[in-house]
């Protein structure tokens, strides 16, 4: 019987540290999960101190006879670098190792494009793979026609990577007309969510933090989540019943990581920044990964890069279960923190209780006599504030409440003789 099993990628990681402060052991220990999420294992790894990479083949002559000898000793299929390689880069290290190059960009545009599930993704995971390619056409060399499969050669397929530089350039402009309607089809949705006054939170966070498993535990969502970067792609969002009885709306979004791709970013541009029109920020942390710290400063510079700033932030400790886990966290950047397990729910009602917060402080406090002519407003205060008393009385309902500032107006009782309409 013939064993058809496909053979598992065996890949060497290379990095090159130009200074003290780099952390490159740390950078590479993540890359292997990377390989390791896009069907490849590490076989060996090399690191090189210099100034800066070398313009041409990325580290020196004398790490690139010693990565040629690693290759050799280990069986290697190919080598994945830390760094995104200019084209010049990739060809030179293809001819003198005769393996497959890839750089962490290429990984991660990789994974992207086996997990898109939604049309909206799939979009995006090729124009940043189209985009990635067009400038590389001369990097890749014959590996443009090499039939095969492994890291590098899902998503647009084979036929595309075989297309020259004026069909990649058409194919790049029809896929940005087609975001540009995905971006205005946002847009219109945002825009109904703030005419329904419905409070958004944008779950954020580090891949792998927990934010799929958070909101299952939270919304009852069937998210697919795993214990591996970028299990999940596709943006989802879910409704938040609130012990208040007060409604707030849950986005997912992708999952953050050191040296995410530019042409990531640009292609989810329209995903990523629903944490820039989000009333709140739920921001998620893996207390369980050693790097916890240097994770959380990445998601707020991602963050800040994206123009999401003046947003109320719940930090979410997360994954507080698991061993290891790190007990005294703090982030001084958050309004609000808290420890929590998604996977136990432990934690979760005190969560609740911090969203109510941040939604009740963005509201104004009413105390009112409402004749019994103006129920209607308080059906207003039911539907878009939180009611904290209901009292009937002879002459008319005392409420005490909090409602959003744009519909005070409507609300408030000039006097008891008012009518809804004369208040709208």
């Amino acid at each position: 019987m013939i064993d058809l099993k496909e053979e598992i990628e065996r890949i060497i990681l290379v990095g090159v540290s130009v200074s003290d402060q780099d952390d490159t052991e740390k950078s590479l220990d993540e890359l292997a999960e990377l390989a390791a999420a896009a069907g490849a294992e590490t076989a060996g790894r090399i690191i090189q101190s210099r100034e800066q990479a070398h313009p041409a083949t990325y580290i020196g002559k004398g790490k690139l006879e010693e990565l040629k000898d690693l290759i050799w000793e280990t069986y290697a299929t190919g080598i994945i670098c830390d760094d995104e390689l200019s084209p010049a880069q990739m060809g030179n290290l293809q001819d003198e190792l005769d393996v497959k190059v890839m750089d962490r960009t290429l990984v991660i545009l990789d994974i992207f494009a086996s997990r898109a599930s939604t049309s909206e993704g799939k979009i995006q995971v090729e124009l940043a793979q189209l985009k990635y390619r067009q400038s590389r056409l001369t990097g890749f060399g014959k590996s443009l026609s090499r039939l095969g499969g492994g890291i590098g050669t899902r998503g647009p397929g084979e036929k595309k990577l075989e297309m020259d530089r004026r069909l990649i350039k058409g194919r790049i402009a029809q896929l940005n007309r087609e975001l540009r309607d995905v971006k205005r089809h946002r847009e219109v949705t945002r825009e109904q969510r703030s005419r329904n006054q419905v409070p958004v939170a944008a779950v954020v966070g580090y891949t792998n933090a927990g934010k799929s498993t958070l909101l299952n535990a939270l919304t009852g969502a069937d998210i697919l989540a795993e214990d591996k970067l970028f299990a999940t792609l596709d943006p989802t969002t879910r409704e938040l019943k609130l012990p208040s009885k007060q409604s707030v709306l849950l986005t997912d979004t992708v999952g953050f990581i050191r040296k995410l791709p530019h042409h990531l970013i640009e292609a989810f541009r329209s995903t990523l920044e629903e944490a820039k029109y989000a009333d709140m920020i739920l921001h998620v942390v893996d207390t369980a990964n050693p790097q916890m710290d240097e994770q959380m400063h990445i998601v707020y510079e991602t963050l800040r890069s994206l123009g999401v700033k003046d947003k109320p932030v719940i930090t979410v400790f997360n994954k507080q279960d698991k061993e290891g886990a790190q007990r005294t966290v703090r982030d001084f950047q958050a309004d609000y923190t808290v420890r929590i397990s998604a996977k136990t729910t432990e934690g979760l009602d005190e969560l609740k209780e911090m969203i109510e917060a941040v939604l009740r402080g963005q509201k104004v406090l009413i105390e009112q006599l409402y004749s019994y002519k103006e129920a209607a407003k308080i059906q207003l205060i039911r539907k878009y504030g939180e009611l904290t008393a209901e009292e009937y009385r002879e002459d008319g309902i005392f409420v005490s409440a909090y409602v959003p500032v744009s519909i005070y107006d409507k609300v408030r009782s000039v006097s008891l003789g008012d009518s809804l309409n004369n208040a709208l």
